[in-house]
C-alpha cells in the first residue's frame, strides 16, 4: 500500500512576527557593503533552530504583503497609527524572504490580507484533513485560532501556547477572545474597540453575557453608569472591532496546503545565500555537517498580485545547482502563450533574456527569436523570423502589420507584434532583466525602440569575481559552475560550409538550444551574484561594470565615420611602400623570397647572412618574432630592420586600410567596433572588429589611419586624454613625496626625475638625459628589469642596473610598493585596484622563472592599470549624464585606454570639452581621494589625429 503523502503536522511560521522579534533581538550588524543584516541573521539562526527541532512534514513561512488589508475598507484608520518600521529594517524584509527560500520553505503572502488570515486559513484546512498544527508564533491576535488540533509556540521563549496559557491572558478560553478583543480594541493597530473598558472588564462582561451581541442587546443591565453609557454610544465600533480582529479563515488561497511537504535545504543554495549575507558562524555549522541539508530538490512559490489584477504561480522545478532538463520548455507561437511568460516575470520580479540573431555583428543582424526564463527548468523560445530550413527568404508582406512573412516560414507572431508586447517588460524598471553579454541583446533591441533596463549580466559578475582565471562565455561558466554541458551553436547550425544562419534552424532544435541559454543564465545568476557581497565585490560591479553596459552599447551604436577615399588612397599608398621595401630586402638578400614567410625570411637571416642569435623551434624552422628582429637591427643590420617596416606597413594596410572599407556600415555610413568588457586582467576594455585601439600612434603610417577617422559636417572630434594617469597613481600608492609635489605643481615630472636620480640641474637639461628618466619612470611601473632598460635605452645592461638602483635609492618608497605587490600577489594569488578590483595572477608560484618573473612584473603594474581602467569607466559612466544635465548633443564614440573621443557640434565644443574635462579629472570620487591631481588634457580638430 502506498504511503500517504497527506500532511500529519503542520508548522505556520508566523513571518512578519519573527521579522520584528530577530531584529530587537540582536545588536545592529552590517554587511561590508552597508546594509544591516541583524535581522536576517536573528531570523536565520529562528529557522535553523526550528527545522532542526520539529517533527513537522508540512512547513510554510506566512509574511504580510502589505499594510493595506480588506480591514481598511472596514475601518479606514485601521492601524492608521503604527509607525514605519526603523530605517534599518526596511532592506532586510526581502533579505528575510531569500532566506526562506534559500531554506527551501515556501513563503506565502497575499496582497489585500494579512498573515493572521492566511494562517488562519491554512490552519483550518490542515484540521479538516485531519492533521495537527503549530503555529509558530507569540501573537495574540493568533489566540483566537487555538482549538484541538491547533496550538501555538512561541519560539523565543521555547514555549508552547495552549487554552490554558491563553485564558491566563484573556481571562476567557480561545473561543471567545475576539469578544473580549472586540470591547477592549488594540491601541498598536487602532482597533478602537469601546472606550474606558480594558481587557480585564471586558473578560468579566463577555463571562456574563456570553458574546458582544448579547452584551449590547442588555446593555441597559450595567450597573456602573459610565461603562453603560459607553457601551451604548458606542456600539457600533464594538461590532466594527469585532470585523477588524476577527481572523478570516476562509482566504481563496493560491497555493495548496500539499505544497508545504518538508524539504532539506539545497546545500548550495544555502551556502550562498549565507555567504552573500556573510554569516561566517552559520557557514561553519553548515560546512561541518551540524546543519542538515540535501542535494536539491522541488519547492513551489505562490505570488499573487491584486492590486494589478494578475494572479500567477510560479513554480520553481529545482534550485540553480539542479541538472538542467528542457523537457519543460515551452515553444511560443502566440500571443496568448506571449502573454503568460511575460505575467510570470512580472509576478517573480525578474526574467533571464536571450537573443537568437542572424549574425554576431549586433548592428547588422537580424532578430530571429526570443527566449525568457523566471525559474530553474521553467523557460521559453518565442520564434519572430524563422523560415523553413534551407528557405531563401521569399518574403511577402502582407500579415497586416507592417512586418514581412515568408511564405515558407513556420507559425510564430509576427515581429513587430512580439516587440511591442516585450517591450513595457523589458523597459520596467520594476523587473530584472538577467544576460549573459547582455550588451549585446541591447543593441539589437535598440534597433528596435527597445531599451533594457534595468539589467545583470553573468558574464561581468563571473568577471568581477574571478578575472582572468578562466573566460567568462556561458559554456565555459555552464560547466564550471554547473557542470552542464550546453548545446552548441554547431549542433543545431552545423558548422563550417554547411553552417545556416540561426533562422533556418527547425524550431524545435531552435526551441531547446534558446530556452536553455535563457535557463542557464538565470542559473548561473543565482550561483554567482550572491558571491560578490560574500567576497565584498559588490561595489566593483554595482558601479563600475553594470552600469558601464548601456553606456559602452551605446558608443558601439554610434560608430565613427571614416572617409572612405582616404582610405582607398592610404591603401594605394602602402601598396607603393611595400613595393619599395620589397625591393630594397630583396637587394640586401641578394635574391627575391616570400618576405611573408617565417621559414624563408630565417633561412635568408640566419643560414645564408650568418647572423648571430639564430634559435630553431620544434619545426626545424628559426624564431623570426619581432623580439629577434628587433635585436638583429639594434645589431645594425639594415635587413631586419626593413623587414619590421614592411610588417608594420603590411599589417596596417591589411588591418585597417583595407579592412576598415569594408567594415563601414551600409545603413549608418560608419564604422561600430566591439568593445569587449571582460577580456583582460585589469579591467580594461579591448576592441576587436575592428581593433581601433591598436592603431599606432607613434609612427607617421599610424597617424595617417587615425586622419580617415573624420567628424560628421558641422561637428568636431574631442580628445580628452588622461595625462600620465599611472605614473600620478604610482606616485599616490607608493607615498613618493617629490613625484607627488611635482604633479601638484605641474613640473616636468621626466625632468624632476632626471635632476633626482643623476643629479643635473633641471634648468639646461639634456634632452638624452630626460629620455633616460622618462624610460625608468614609465618602465619601473612595468617592472621593467636591467636587461629591458639596456635593450630600450640602447646602453650596457650594467649602466641600467645602475640607474634603477639610483631611482630606487632616490624613491625607496616605489620598491616597496614593488615588494609589498609581489608579496600580495603570492599570498592572495592576486592583487586589487585601489577601487577593490581583484586582478587574478595565476601563474605567480609558477615553478617556470620566466613566467613567475612576467606575473611578478604583472603584480606591480595590474593596481596602476587596473585603477586607471576603474577610473575612467567611472568617467565614462558619469559623462552622458553631464552632458545632458547641460543640454549638449555630444556624442562619445570610442575609450582608448586613457582617452575618450567625442563627436560634438562645433557650436558646444567649448561648452562640451570643460564638463568632460571636469567629470574625467573628479572620477575618482567620492570613492577614493587622490593624494595627487587627475590631469585630462584635451584636443579637438576635424580628424582623430589632429585632434589626439
Amino acid at each position: 500500500m502506498a504511503k500517504s503523502n497527506a500532511p500529519k503536522h503542520v508548522y505556520l511560521v508566523d513571518g512578519s512576527g519573527y521579522i520584528f522579534r530577530a531584529f530587537h533581538a540582536l545588536p545592529p550588524l552590517t554587511r561590508a557593503d552597508g546594509t544591516p543584516v541583524n535581522a536576517v541573521l536573528g531570523f536565520t539562526s529562528m529557522l535553523m533552530k526550528l527545522l532542526a527541532d520539529t517533527d513537522a512534514d508540512h512547513i510554510a513561512v506566512i509574511f504580510d504583503a502589505s499594510r493595506e488589508s480588506f480591514r481598511n475598507k472596514i475601518y479606514a484608520d485601521y492601524k492608521a497609527h503604527r509607525p514605519d518600521p526603523p530605517p534599518e529594517l526596511i532592506p532586510q524584509f526581502a533579505l528575510i524572504r531569500e532566506a526562506t527560500q534559500a531554506f527551501n520553505m515556501p513563503a506565502i503572502e497575499m496582497r489585500g490580507f494579512e498573515a493572521d488570515d492566511l494562517i488562519a486559513t491554512y490552519a483550518r484546512h490542515a484540521v479538516e484533513g485531519g492533521a495537527e498544527v503549530t503555529i509558530v508564533s507569540s501573537d495574540k491576535d493568533l489566540m483566537q485560532l487555538i482549538r484541538p488540533g491547533i496550538r501555538m509556540f512561541d519560539p523565543m521563549k521555547n514555549k508552547s501556547i495552549g487554552p490554558v496559557e491563553v485564558e491566563e491572558k484573556f481571562g476567557v478560553p480561545p473561543d471567545k477572545v475576539v469578544e473580549v478583543q472586540a470591547l477592549a480594541g488594540d491601541s498598536t493597530d487602532n482597533v478602537p474597540g469601546v472606550p474606558g473598558i480594558g481587557v480585564k472588564t471586558a473578560a468579566e462582561l463577555i463571562k456574563t453575557y456570553g458574546d458582544v451581541d448579547t452584551l449590547l442587546k442588555r446593555a441597559g443591565e450595567i450597573k456602573q453608569p459610565k461603562r453603560r453609557e459607553s457601551l451604548q454610544q458606542n456600539a457600533e465600533l464594538a461590532r466594527i472591532s469585532r470585523e477588524l480582529v476577527k481572523l478570516k479563515d476562509d482566504v481563496a488561497v493560491e497555493a495548496p496546503l500539499g505544497d508545504f511537504a518538508r524539504r532539506e535545504p539545497d546545500r548550495d543554495t544555502l551556502l550562498a545565500f549565507l555567504k552573500a549575507n556573510q554569516f561566517r558562524t552559520v557557514i561553519a555549522r553548515v560546512e561541518s555537517g551540524g546543519f542538515k541539508v540535501s542535494a536539491g530538490t522541488t519547492a513551489s512559490v505562490t505570488v499573487t498580485d491584486t492590486g494589478r489584477a494578475v494572479t500567477a504561480t510560479v513554480v520553481v522545478s529545482s534550485p540553480a545547482s539542479a541538472a538542467v532538463d528542457r523537457s519543460g520548455y515551452e515553444l511560443v507561437q502566440s500571443l496568448d502563450a506571449l502573454d503568460r511568460w511575460i505575467t510570470r516575470a512580472h509576478a517573480v520580479g525578474f526574467v533571464a533574456f536571450d537573443t537568437e540573431t542572424t549574425s554576431l555583428d549586433s548592428m547588422r543582424a537580424e532578430l530571429v527569436g526570443i527566449s525568457l526564463a523566471t525559474a530553474p527548468g521553467a523557460a521559453c523560445y518565442i520564434p519572430v523570423g524563422h523560415r523553413a530550413a534551407g528557405g531563401q527568404g521569399n518574403f511577402d508582406l502582407g500579415d497586416g502589420n507592417g512586418n514581412a512573412v515568408a511564405r515558407d516560414a513556420p507559425p510564430q507572431i509576427p515581429l513587430k507584434d512580439a516587440v511591442a508586447r516585450l517591450k513595457p517588460l523589458l523597459e520596467d524598471p520594476g523587473i530584472l532583466k538577467i544576460g549573459q553579454n547582455i550588451k549585446y541583446d541591447m543593441e539589437i533591441m535598440a534597433r528596435l525602440g527597445v531599451r533594457i533596463a534595468p539589467h545583470d549580466d553573468t558574464m561581468l559578475i563571473s568577471y568581477v569575481l574571478e578575472g582572468a582565471l578562466h573566460g567568462h562565455g556561458m559554456d565555459e561558466l555552464s560547466e564550471l559552475h554547473l557542470q552542464h554541458t550546453p548545446i552548441k551553436f554547431s549542433d543545431v547550425a552545423g558548422s563550417g560550409k554547411t553552417q545556416i544562419t540561426f533562422d533556418q534552424v527547425p524550431l524545435d532544435k531552435a526551441k531547446d538550444y534558446s530556452a536553455e541559454d535563457a535557463d542557464v543564465t538565470l542559473r548561473l545568476h543565482q550561483v554567482l551574484k550572491p558571491r560578490l557581497c560574500a567576497e565584498r565585490l559588490v561595489t566593483m560591479y554595482e558601479t563600475v561594470e553594470r552600469p558601464l553596459v548601456p553606456i559602452v552599447a551605446d558608443m558601439e551604436l554610434a560608430g565613427i565615420k571614416v572617409d572612405r577615399a582616404q582610405l582607398n588612397k592610404l591603401s594605394k599608398d602602402f601598396s607603393d611602400r611595400l613595393a619599395e621595401l620589397e625591393i630594397q630586402i630583396h637587394k640586401l638578400a641578394g635574391h627575391e623570397f616570400n618576405i611573408g614567410s617565417p621559414k624563408q625570411l630565417g633561412e635568408v637571416l640566419f643560414d645564408e647572412m650568418g647572423l648571430q642569435g639564430g634559435k630553431k623551434g620544434k619545426t626545424g624552422a628559426y624564431a623570426t618574432g619581432a623580439d629577434v628582429l628587433e635585436d638583429l637591427a639594434a645589431q645594425g643590420h639594415d635587413l631586419p630592420a626593413r623587414v619590421m617596416d614592411w610588417r608594420q606597413i603590411a599589417k596596417l594596410k591589411s588591418t585597417y586600410a583595407d579592412a576598415l572599407v569594408e567594415q563601414i556600415n551600409p545603413q549608418t555610413g560608419r564604422v561600430h567596433t566591439s568593445f569587449a568588457l571582460a577580456a583582460t586582467s585589469t579591467g580594461r576594455l579591448s576592441s576587436t572588429d575592428p581593433n581601433l585601439q591598436n592603431i599606432p600612434v607613434r609612427t607617421e603610417e599610424g597617424r595617417k589611419i587615425r586622419r580617415a577617422f573624420v567628424a560628421e559636417p558641422g561637428h568636431k572630434l574631442l580628445s580628452v586624454d588622461y595625462s600620465q594617469i599611472e605614473l600620478r597613481l604610482a606616485a599616490h600608492v607608493a607615498e613618493v613625496e617629490p613625484l607627488k609635489q611635482a604633479f601638484r605643481e605641474g613640473t616636468d615630472i621626466h625632468a624632476l626625475t632626471a635632476s633626482q636620480v643623476f643629479g643635473v640641474p633641471v634648468k639646461g637639461m639634456d634632452p638624452m638625459v630626460r629620455r633616460r628618466a622618462k624610460a625608468i619612470n614609465f618602465g619601473i611601473i612595468y617592472g621593467i628589469s636591467p636587461f629591458g632598460l639596456a635593450q630600450q635605452l640602447g646602453i650596457p645592461q650594467g649602466e641600467a642596473k645602475a640607474y634603477i638602483e639610483a631611482y630606487f635609492a632616490r624613491y625607496p618608497g616605489i620598491r616597496d610598493y614593488m615588494d609589498r605587490m609581489k608579496k600580495r600577489a603570492r599570498e592572495m594569488g592576486y592583487v586589487t585596484t585601489l577601487f577593490g578590483r581583484r586582478c587574478h595572477l595565476p601563474g605567480i608560484k609558477d615553478i617556470n622563472p620566466a613566467r613567475r618573473s612576467f606575473m611578478e612584473r604583472a603584480a606591480i603594474n595590474a593596481p596602476l592599470q587596473g585603477t586607471a581602467a576603474d577610473i575612467i569607466k567611472r568617467a565614462m559612466i558619469r559623462i552622458p549624464g553631464a552632458l545632458a544635465a547641460n543640454k549638449l548633443k555630444a556624442r562619445m564614440l570610442l575609450q582608448v585606454h586613457d582617452e575618450l573621443l567625442f563627436e560634438v557640434p562645433e557650436q558646444e565644443l567649448e561648452a562640451t570639452s570643460s564638463v568632460v574635462k571636469k567629470v574625467m579629472e573628479g572620477a575618482p570620487l567620492p570613492a577614493l581621494e587622490l593624494s595627487v591631481p587627475l590631469v585630462a588634457e584635451t584636443g579637438s580638430a576635424d580628424n582623430w589625429a589632429e585632434a589626439h
